[in-house]
């Protein structure tokens, strides 16, 4: 019955041919073993849809509506939205080229506009204003705001225009110049196949881009505003690359190669209880839609153990219903009592716990109580979504008379109108969510079966991203999988699962193209030849075996610094004898050459041989600046590794950060990444600095205030412990900064001697209630006691206990409250041997 009714629509529609294009390229692509996604948008709703293989998940179990893609009582484009795997989607678009001819297929022109800022910079350049003059006025304007949106909200702005006659000529200009399209190019992801030739219908031009490379286009452009292809009878399809199925797809050839296993992911099972285990567990750092920090935390209440509720998570995690998450949890766990208005409702929204999710839904309940056609109530959703008062008061009238047909009483006609208004406004498209709860649902199963392949494919996807990566190599070391830098005798171009033969266990190489400085081609021809005749024995085989005229002295020093060389020799001496390296590698490229040209054939000119100058092994520090210098992030070890005990005494560890400390004081301490310092409205300078201890990372937030008293602090490299009030602004913990320090070896050699002596001793450390600590320092005390005092006390717990000094008769109360015991007591004596200490 629903295959007969859509084909019924879709045919009196004019659609059959769209749907068989649509069809034909899709499974095209499936035959050719590219991943495509379940679907996208309304078109989930399609039982036919899914019977040709344009999409991927059943409608009719999911409950997913057909009108809410192709509406009877409204004609409209269909609009099929398709998923590819971005490495691939070229590859669809050549097919459709092949198939229908180059002159029957174009990409979409679009057109960028000129924005506030950009209208007054190319106004001035145009009027010959100096560059900063129209600088100043430009950054006047916020970011995102119109000429007169600022001439309105911004006095500054307003008191410059209205006082200033140069001003007021160069934001005149600039007005008329705001909005007008300022450069050409290709549409993300729209494509046009015709019958006739494109020219038939639009002109054309080439367009040049960076991106998406050279194409020709249609002169008519396609936007959400307004479609012009649309206009003059041409259907816009939709040609994406997902980055999530890339990873998939990666990951499914990296476990063929591992593991031997060929995975359909089209027919996973959708009850795995390894699973549903990962997202209970909220360990989804790389699972599409449920990776950031607070989906995290709603999954680890939620308790997801079926695919219902991760759909309703999709759709829910945005905000206005985000709201209603709470909710929806207590309910699913039967803290709160699910109540319907009307019997009626429940079948339609028994799924979702009584919480009203999705537009459908609003749609099922207009057709269910009111009696509207599912046509209708699509347009019914769409009146509420577009919140016109005239609109919503008339469909209001109509949606009550309808109920009350039904057999309900006004009152409660009239409570489920006003239940389900401000649900339409923000509902989601189920047929979406469905889709993307698919894919999310998809990488968690692979990621629970398949860790480390899972992880690899993931990194290579992210490989010009550093901080993705530096996220993804903790997860993987928090899964058990160790990162291994990169190795001209084990890594591949791009991140791969390597076994270990003794132990069994599989780690992830970090790929040779990851590293700055090595070129593709050079990263290409190390795997080629170690695949063709094996592993590279010493530096001068790698030399004469890797022939490529990208292997040159920086490359060399790029993979003898990240340890890519480290099984050739030691990176410090490659560094020092790089010289020495490039002539030898010049001469031997040389001989090879004369080799094959040889008139003697079988008489081998002998080979060079090279010669390293000793010199000093490179220090940890030294090994690990270069590769956060070339990979991004610390791999061999961490900068902090040797600091461990004492941050994990003295500060708060960064993966134990928690909801209920924000708003509390609390101590970080790690290793300083990145600063990025800025200056204020008020002309003043503040830092944002990120810093990251072994198991994660934080943003500090360094006000004017703060900055003046702590500027050397803030250099990267640098190991700090800072002091602050923990934020959770923007859903990520930062620490608004109070004061901040470098912590030093002396200071962390004291500490390991104090826990030493503690251990040795086996002294049971004994709490102290005293008020008061009175500290007298002998006369030939220096500057430096003061300061070890200083240190020991940083580091102790805040409490009740004052601190005082004595020096030289003179007493001064310090800044210091804290938690006493006896092990802070035999720490202090322990200074100089005449310290005097009274308690009271």
């Amino acid at each position: 019955q629903r295959m007969e009714y859509e084909l019924s629509i879709i045919e009196k529609m004019g659609y059959p041919s769209y749907f068989l294009i649509v069809q034909d390229f899709v499974n095209w692509a499936r035959s050719q073993e590219i991943v495509v996604g379940p679907g996208r948008g309304s078109a989930a709703g399609s039982f036919v849809s899914y019977l040709v293989g344009i999409t991927n998940i059943d409608p009719i179990k999911y409950d997913l509506l057909f009108e809410r893609f192709l509406n009877p009582e409204r004609i409209s484009m269909p609009d099929v939205d398709m998923d590819f795997a971005d490495d691939r989607r070229d590859e669809v678009l050549d097919y459709v080229r092949k198939k229908y001819g180059d002159d029957h297929v174009a990409q979409i022109i679009t057109f960028g506009t000129m924005a506030a800022r950009a209208a007054i910079r190319d106004a001035g350049r145009a009027l010959d204003y100096p560059y900063d003059y129209c600088d100043k006025t430009a950054k006047m304007i916020p970011m995102f705001s119109t000429i007169e949106g600022a001439l309105e909200d911004v006095p500054e702005f307003r008191n410059f225009y209205q006082s200033d006659k140069d001003a007021k000529k160069l934001i005149d200009s600039a007005k008329n110049l705001e909005g007008v399209a300022r450069h050409a190019s290709m549409h993300a992801c729209g494509v046009v196949i015709t019958k006739e030739p494109v020219t038939n219908y639009s002109p054309l031009q080439k367009i040049t881009g960076k991106d998406k490379g050279d194409g020709v286009v249609t002169q008519y452009s396609s936007s959400t505003k307004s479609s012009y292809v649309e206009k003059i009878g041409l259907l816009k399809m939709d040609f994406l690359g997902l980055k999530n199925l890339t990873i998939i797809q990666n990951a499914i050839n990296i476990i063929a190669k591992t593991k031997g296993v060929k995975i359909d992911i089209d027919k996973i099972p959708l009850d795995d209880e390894k699973a549903y285990n990962l997202l209970q567990d909220a360990r989804t750092t790389g699972v599409f839609q449920l990776e950031s920090s607070g989906m995290k935390r709603y999954l680890k209440q939620l308790k997801p153990n079926n695919l219902e509720d991760v759909i309703a998570m999709v759709a829910l995690y945005r905000p206005g219903p985000m709201d209603w998450i709470p909710d929806f949890i207590d309910r699913k766990h039967g803290r709160k009592r699910i109540e319907y208005i009307h019997p009626k409702l429940e079948p339609i929204l028994s799924k979702t716990y009584g919480v009203a999710v999705y537009q459908e839904q609003v749609m099922q309940m207009a057709q269910a109580l009111a009696g509207y056609s599912l046509g209708g109530a699509d347009m019914l959703r769409k009146a509420m979504g577009k919140k016109i008062p005239e609109l919503i008061q008339k469909e209001k009238i109509k949606f009550i008379e309808g109920a009350v047909k039904n057999g309900v009483n006004k009152k409660d006609a009239e409570k489920i109108f006003a239940f389900i208004e401000p649900f339409a406004g923000y509902g989601f498209n189920r047929s979406h969510a469905a889709c993307y709860a698919l894919v999310g649902y998809q990488t968690a199963y692979l990621k629970a079966h398949y860790p480390a392949e899972f992880m690899a494919a993931l990194m290579t996807s992210d490989q010009g991203n550093i901080e993705r990566i530096a996220i993804e190599v903790e997860e993987a070391k928090d899964i058990g999988i160790q990162v291994l830098p990169p190795n001209v005798n084990e890594s591949f171009g791009e991140f791969a699962v390597i076994k270990n033969e003794q132990t069994g266990e599989e780690n992830i190489r970090f790929g040779l193209k990851a590293i700055k400085n090595v070129g593709h081609p050079v990263a290409d021809e190390i795997v080629a030849e170690r695949k063709r005749n094996g592993h590279y024995k010493s530096l001068a085989d790698f030399l004469e075996r890797v022939v490529s005229k990208d292997l040159n002295k920086k490359s060399i020093e790029a993979l003898a610094k990240v340890g890519a060389l480290d099984d050739l020799g030691e990176r410090n001496q490659i560094i020092e004898n790089i010289e020495n390296i490039l002539n030898f590698s010049k001469n031997i490229q040389k001989l090879n050459s004369s080799n094959q040209n040889s008139l003697f054939g079988a008489i081998q000119i002998k080979a060079p041989t090279i010669e390293l100058a000793p010199s000093l092994p490179a220090s940890k520090n030294q090994r690990l600046h270069w590769e956060k210098e070339l990979l991004g992030l610390y791999v061999s070890d961490h900068p902090i590794s040797e600091y461990r005990e004492y941050f994990e005494k003295m500060a708060t560890p960064l993966n134990q950060l928690h909801p209920s400390m924000v708003g509390r004081n609390i101590k970080v301490g790690g290793v300083i990444t990145k600063t990025q310092k800025i200056i204020t409205r008020r002309k003043q300078n503040m830092a944002f600095v990120t810093i990251e201890d072994l198991r994660g990372r934080i943003e500090l937030l360094v006000f004017p205030n703060v900055l003046e008293t702590t500027g050397a602090t803030w250099q990267e490299e640098k190991i700090i412990i800072a002091d602050g009030k923990l934020s959770d602004k923007d859903g990520s913990y930062k620490l608004i900064v109070d004061d901040a320090k470098v912590i030093n070896e002396q200071e962390v050699e004291d500490f390991k001697r104090v826990l030493a002596t503690q251990e040795k001793n086996q002294k049971p450390i004994e709490k102290l209630s005293n008020r008061k600590i009175l500290i007298t320092l002998p006369p030939q005390a220096d500057k430096s006691v003061i300061a070890r005092l200083s240190q020991i006390f940083d580091t102790c717990k805040p409490g009740e206990t004052k601190i005082f000094l004595d020096i030289n008769g003179t007493t001064v109360q310090t800044a210091y409250e804290i938690e006493l015991d006896s092990q802070i007591l035999e720490t202090v004596k322990n200074i100089h041997p005449e310290i005097k200490i009274r308690l009271t």
